[in-house]
């Protein structure tokens, strides 16, 4: 899976969800301008020392995203979308696109992929989720879809065994 942050400012999210992304061999797109430096220690921080491990890129803009990717699947992430990202059906090599903490995604976009636009059911009272929980909650799904492909092996107890 791919997923994508436009323009995201703060770095203590993008650090969570480069962390997410490594734990599913997910590449993560950036598109700038950026609200902080990739050298932030908050971004270390909150990505731990998995940040080496991070398959990413960065562009200069959407435009250089897209001639790069054409024909990508992009699945748009919204709280302003007529469909949930459970009523739609992930592709293993899709890319699913999430805008920054203060605006989301433009409107400018989101007009010309209405079809992708997705979004978290919640209630009227609040605004949206935070960035990070939201790749979270979205990225599971379509890695779900995808039957866990790259995930098989069974978790292990550090100290004790599970029963057979």
């Amino acid at each position: 899976m791919n997923i994508i942050l436009h323009q995201p400012e703060i770095p203590a999210n993008t650090g969570n969800i480069g962390r997410t992304c490594v734990a599913t061999g997910s590449k993560l797109h950036l598109i700038e301008p950026l609200g902080f430096r990739l050298n932030e220690k908050e971004l270390k921080r909150s990505g731990m020392d998995y940040w080496s491990q991070l398959d990413y890129q960065r562009y200069v803009n959407y435009e250089e995203f897209l001639e790069q990717h054409p024909g990508a699947k992009i699945f748009m992430a919204t709280t302003k979308a007529k469909r949930m990202y459970t009523e739609v059906e992930y592709g293993p090599d899709d890319f699913i696109m999430f805008g920054k903490e203060s605006a989301g995604i433009p409107e400018e976009i989101l007009v010309d992929n209405e079809a992708t636009c997705i979004r978290i059911p919640m209630l009227d009272s609040i605004r949206s989720l935070n960035l990070s929980n939201s790749v979270s909650i979205v990225l599971y799904e379509a890695l779900r879809q995808n039957g866990f492909q790259a995930f098989q092996k069974q978790g292990e107890l550090h100290h004790l065994h599970w029963k057979e």
